[in-house]
């Protein structure tokens, strides 16, 4: 282990994460146990434990940038679902992989989904290098989540969102959680969402700021 990186990653729990009021003892233990800094191709891997979004996919061919969410915006989300270990999770979004690696040490198992291939196969690799073995990588739209593993016990939705999509509140178990940011820049809010006797209800959680996921756009309706 880089011991630099080590300092970087204990300074990140102390300074972004306890701070902003993330006091679940197993994600600071999973979010300090976790490399951050394998998940950030090339030369942005000293800029790992930054405390904003950090870009790890530069955007070509009409497919936009993709980034990690910032730490401690990630691990209150995180924190707001209340994930268990004897959960089934699916992260939506994974990108390379990271917030799958912290959901692996407090979930039973996490189904990362990511619509680009090659992040996909980034992930899986990095993950595999990790020896997270309680998680499968799996490539389709982000915004019609993956029937095949439903339901969930929690969803993830990693970026901010316009709307959430019936689809993947569909793919919720009874009891399960669905968190995500929903809105634009700082105007935006994280959300809960939970299922209890198979009807959804929603609450606002806190202010957080972060960079879109691709395929969540709310479709325009009829005007008259």
């Amino acid at each position: 282990m880089n011991a630099d990186f080590a300092v970087q990653r204990a300074t990140m729990i102390e300074g972004q994460l306890r701070t902003q009021d993330v006091n679940s003892v197993p994600l600071l233990e999973a979010m300090r146990e976790v490399p951050r800094e394998v998940f950030v191709p090339g030369r942005r891997k000293s800029l790992a434990y930054m405390d904003e979004d950090l870009e790890v996919s530069a955007p070509a061919g009409g497919k936009p940038a993709r980034y990690l969410m910032e730490p401690a915006q990630f691990g209150k989300l995180v924190q707001l679902a209340g994930v268990k270990p004897s959960d089934l999770v699916l992260d939506i979004g994974c990108a390379t992989g990271y917030s799958t690696a912290v959901l692996s040490k407090i979930a039973s198992f996490v189904v990362a989904l990511e619509c680009d291939p090659q992040l996909a196969e980034f992930a899986g690799s990095t993950l595999s290098d990790l020896d997270c073995v309680n998680v499968s990588v799996v490539t389709g739209p982000l915004e019609q989540g993956h029937s095949d593993e439903a339901p969930y016990d929690v969803i993830f939705i990693g970026g901010a969102v316009e709307e959430i999509p019936e689809t993947l509140l569909d793919q919720l178990s009874e009891g399960g959680r669905l968190v995500a940011v929903v809105g634009h820049g700082n105007a935006a809010r994280a959300h809960l969402y939970l299922k209890e006797d198979g009807i959804i209800s929603s609450r606002t959680a806190f202010n957080a700021a972060v960079k879109p996921l691709p395929g969540f756009k709310k479709e325009i309706g009829f005007v008259f």
